[in-house]
Formats: structure tokens, C-alpha cells, sequence
């Protein structure tokens, strides 16, 4: 989904890019400069909300297991951005078409309930992935969508009026596709992390609503990641929720792969959406179905633990 797909909204700056097997990366702060790799990528953080910043953007992907970050793009011309998504995006989309995806039982089902009847609505999907899910809802009825992600790697069964295009979320006034373009419904899924300025990427695609529009973006609950770190850590879970350490851990889609990132609150998330004009019309935190938790009792226990995900619905405050 999200084409690979989320970083930081710290204020820390970039760190040095280092080069592993052609793949560009950042040296995550706190990784030790001796620090064993794996595979073919090493350390790797999410960046700073800077609109100058160049480096390492991530983003969140739903695995058997919950969401998991991998590198997205890398550098401000994004060169070498599609490879790490490139190398791991079988083992997602594996992952993903799992009967026990949480993405298929819980968030995907969640986030159409809450597009509402997209029938003759145009989508623009902001770090679409492969455009698997856009093509659903231009199939279910949707009017001419657009899905944007940096990877290039996209379905070749295509439905008429869905485009996909490959590109930054973090630079939407530079792609072509966009220019003059109104949307009824922009979606990150997933894929807000990777903005390389959140604010500027939120205020680009507000300006790109239609009259009565929205925007559906989703995030990973942040106490998720707090609670595995003070799990890790033997530390509190508010000691770990407000660090701004980097936190590391090996792929479960590809253990060869060590993937990090950088911690964010709800606050975070809520000056963003304030900051770039926008006001939460209503925020879900989808579960199982009772039927699932019969069907999935480790799941449920995952998602017990971990909480899943926070879906927000955004609509532009009305002087901005």
C-alpha cells in the first residue's frame, strides 16, 4: 500500500547519508557507528518536518503482524527511492493478502466506512503503493482517481479513470498530473510519515479539495511503539512515549532487513492537522468483528496489546 510507505514530525536534523549496496541511508542518532548490518540495508531513520530536508523518508505498512515502516524514498531528487520498496514489496503484498491481514480484517473495511459513498467521487491517493486499493473504489464506483506514490510500481489491470502516477507526496506542487486538479477525497493510508514536511504536504493537498472534500488520513497508534520499546527497554511506557531516540527492530516480512524509526506523539499529529488549516471532523480506532476475534484469537490479542491504528477525517477550517 503505500507504495512502500513514515517518518518523524521531530525537529532533529538529518544526519549523515551513508551508502550500502548502492541504497542510499541516514545513520539513525543513538545507532552506534560500529553497529552490525544485515542484508542489504543497514540503520535507517524517518526525517524532520523541513521542507529543505533531504535524507531517508519511510512509511508505515500493515503486516500479519501490525504496521511496519520501511524506507520509502531517499535524498530530495529521490533517485534511488523505489529500490528499498522495490526489494520489499513482494514480501508486503504476501503479507497483506494474508486471511489474517489486519489490514483486510480490520483497516482497510474501517477507511472505506469511512470514505462514505464514493459513487462518481474522485480520489486522489497520496502514497498509493501498487493503486490496488484506489483500483477498488474506481471499480466500486468512483469517479477519475488519481494515485500517486514514489515507487513507480504499480498494477497493470488498470480500471478506466484510474491514473497512477509516480511521485513525491512531499513535493505536490511539482507534479504535472496535479496541476489544477480538485479532488472529493484525499487519502493517505499510512503514508502521512513520510511527508519530508508534514504541514507543507497537509496545506498542498487541502488546496486540492473540492468544496465539500475531505481528507482520510491514517496513523499508527504512537503508544504502540512506546509500549514495545519500554517492553524492550525494561522502562516506563510515558518514559518511552515522549523520547525521541530512535528505535530499531528486524523486518518480519524479511529478517535480513533492520528497520528503525523515530518516535511521534498525539500531539504530534494534532498541531500538524492544526497547523496546516484543518479540523478533525471524527477520528475511528477500528477492531476486529466479533466474528474475526472467534476466527483470529491471536489477533486479537495483538490488537489488545497494541491498539492498531487511528483513522482521522480532516475538513479545511473555514478562514484558512
Amino acid at each position: 500500500m503505500k507504495g512502500a510507505r513514515s517518518g518523524s514530525t521531530t525537529n532533529e536534523e538529518p544526519t549523515q547519508c551513508i551508502l550500502t549496496s548502492s541504497v542510499q541511508m541516514t545513520r539513525a542518532p543513538g545507532v552506534p557507528q560500529g553497529a552490525p548490518r544485515t542484508g542489504v540495508l543497514a540503520h535507517f531513520h524517518g526525517l524532520t518536518p523541513r521542507g529543505d530536508a533531504g535524507g531517508v523518508y519511510i512509511d508505515w505498512l500493515v503486516g500479519p503482524d501490525g504496521p511496519e515502516e520501511i524506507v520509502k524514498s531517499v535524498g530530495r531528487s529521490h533517485s534511488d527511492s523505489a529500490q528499498p520498496w522495490t526489494q520489499l514489496a513482494p514480501d508486503y503484498e504476501r503479507a497483506r493478502s494474508r486471511d489474517d491481514s489486519l489490514d483486510r480484517l480490520v483497516e482497510w473495511p474501517a477507511q472505506r466506512e469511512c470514505l462514505g459513498d464514493i459513487t462518481g467521487r474522485s480520489v486522489l491517493d497520496l502514497g498509493c503503493g501498487n493503486g490496488g486499493k484506489l483500483a477498488e473504489l474506481v471499480r466500486a464506483g468512483a469517479g477519475a482517481s488519481v494515485g500517486l506514490d514514489i515507487s513507480g510500481s504499480f498494477i497493470t489491470n488498470r480500471p478506466s479513470g484510474l491514473e497512477l502516477v509516480q511521485g513525491d507526496l512531499s513535493e505536490l506542487d511539482s507534479v504535472a498530473a496535479l496541476a489544477g486538479r480538485r479532488f472529493d477525497r484525499i487519502i493517505f493510508l499510512q503514508s502521512f510519515g513520510y511527508a519530508s514536511d508534514p504541514v507543507r504536504t497537509l496545506r498542498a493537498a487541502r488546496a486540492m479539495l473540492t468544496e465539500d472534500g475531505f481528507i482520510l488520513l491514517t496513523r499508527t497508534q504512537p503508544v504502540r511503539y512506546a509500549l514495545e520499546r519500554a517492553e524492550r527497554n525494561g522502562t516506563s511506557l510515558g518514559e518511552e512515549y515522549f523520547s525521541r531516540s530512535v528505535y530499531s527492530y528486524r523486518s518480519s516480512w524479511n529478517d535480513q532487513i533492520t528497520l528503525s524509526k523515530l518516535p511521534y506523539t498525539m500531539s504530534d499529529l494534532l498541531n500538524a492537522f492544526s497547523a496546516a488549516g484543518l479540523w478533525i471532523e471524527a477520528t475511528v480506532e477500528p477492531q476486529l468483528s466479533e466474528d474475526a476475534r472467534r476466527r483470529y484469537p491471536h489477533k486479537q490479542a495483538w490488537m489488545d496489546k497494541y491498539l492498531g491504528i487511528l483513522i482521522f477525517v480532516l475538513r479545511p477550517l473555514s478562514d484558512h
